[in-house]
């Protein structure tokens, strides 16, 4: 029988990608890798010959971007093998694990595949295991100090990410939904929390990688809709809009429940909001309302979404009319979602509180915002919240004006007290 000749893997998936030659793959590698911000990458014809010869040499990092962007396949599944093999041994280096500025174990860059299953050397019930402490970690999520909730989660991913490769069937898609879950934490604690959106995309790209091997849609909808608040925090408001486009192509395919889909437009109103159009994001937020009013809010959502509620949504509304300077609608929507807030909700309230602070702020009433703020900070030393600490810092840059004044003062002392500002420092 005769043996194929050459790399068939790379080959076909260029082929199937449009590209009929090796010329114009190499051209359009040339040409994708500015895109990717990767500068003066010159491949040759030969170059992609040697690819598809068989014994193709294995590609750079930066080669493997774009190949993998281009392709839409992991490297390995594109025929090539690392120098290292796939068990136990790895470059010098490759097993330093990331750290964040604060020294916590960080999720790196650039995912390479999943573990391909070789042997299923782990139990049937090992799947449901790793599950059951993904979902303890979201439920310490709401109480426990981010910095050391992190910690635990990122060495959570690692271990799942090994077990992919032990495990088949079922139980690997299992694995695979509670992984994607867990990068979606990491990734969450690292944007919200820790504010360190290079850190939090690593990890909803790796999300979105675990979430297609259990293919999951609804999954991989909550980690794209995730992605676009990156862009939405930078004011990039279309890249914000196709992040959003492919969630909500993600929530139609897995028939989302309309809890999830005004999640969905309230995600794109705060987005919309940071980039400054606050008309498209108040017609998104009546979107969502209506869609809660019309479908049935009974519908069970996926347990792992637990961050939103109608009471939720009115928060979105009434930051969005802050924002606009719908200044008395603000006032009431803010004080609605504060009397309608679980008392367990620490997170939400610190935004609330701080929102009211602006409102008053922003209304001339430079001791009520001190009020408000400083119930916020009450609310910080119990359960610490990095974007809530934003909105108090916002506050106090619109109270410059009376910055003599003695609640003025006060409020400073508070702000930038050992507590507050060590805390802030480390977390």
């Amino acid at each position: 029988m005769p043996r194929p000749v050459g790399n068939a893997r790379l080959k076909a998936a260029r082929q199937a990608a449009g590209y009929a030659s090796q010329e114009a793959f190499a051209e359009a590698i040339r040409n994708t890798a500015p895109q990717l911000g990767i500068r003066s990458l010159q491949i040759s014809v030969r170059q992609v010959r040697r690819w598809e010869s068989a014994n193709p040499p294995w590609p750079q990092p930066d080669v493997q971007r774009v190949l993998t962007h281009l392709l839409g396949q992991p490297i390995e599944e594109l025929g090539f093998t690392a120098p290292w093999g796939r068990a136990n041994s790895a470059p010098e280096g490759a097993n330093r694990r990331p750290v964040t500025a604060s020294g916590a174990p960080a999720i790196g860059p650039a995912p390479g595949p999943l573990p391909i299953a070789s042997d299923a050397t782990q139990p049937a019930t090992a799947g449901a295991d790793f599950a059951a402490i993904t979902a303890a970690h979201r439920r310490l999520y709401w109480s426990v100090q981010p910095s050391q909730l992190h910690a635990a989660v990122v060495e959570h991913t690692r271990l799942g990410t090994a077990l992919m490769g032990e495990t088949s069937g079922r139980c690997r898609t299992t694995l695979a939904a509670a992984l994607a879950e867990s990068y979606l934490l990491a990734g969450r604690i690292d944007f919200f929390d820790l504010q360190q959106p290079q850190a939090a995309g690593n990890a909803f790209v790796r999300g979105l990688q675990a979430a297609g091997e259990a293919d999951d849609a609804l999954l991989g909808s909550a980690i794209l809709a995730h992605t676009a608040f990156i862009p939405g925090w930078a004011g990039q408001k279309e890249d914000v809009e196709e992040r959003m486009s492919a969630a909500r192509a993600y929530a139609r395919r897995g028939n989302a429940p309309a809890m999830m889909l005004a999640w969905l437009d309230a995600v794109e109103a705060e987005c919309m909001t940071r980039c400054g159009d606050t008309r498209t994001a108040l017609r998104l937020i009546a979107h969502a309302e209506d869609v809660l009013t019309e479908g049935d809010t009974d519908e069970p959502c996926p347990a792992w979404m637990d961050w939103f509620t109608p009471v939720r949504l009115a928060a979105f509304k009434g930051n969005t009319q802050l924002i606009a300077g719908h200044t008395a609608q603000a006032r009431a929507t803010l004080m609605e979602v504060l009397d309608n807030l679980p008392a367990n909700d620490g997170k939400q309230r610190t935004i609330i509180l701080g929102d009211l602070a602006a409102v008053e702020a922003g209304a001339g009433k430079p001791e009520e915002a001190c009020r408000w703020a400083n119930e916020a900070l009450d609310q910080l030393s119990n359960t610490w919240y990095a974007v809530g600490m934003d909105r108090i810092r916002d506050v106090r840059k619109q109270l410059h004006t009376w910055r003599n004044e003695s609640w003025v003062r006060a409020l400073d002392d508070r702000m930038y007290g050992w507590g507050t500002t060590v805390s802030a420092l480390q977390r």
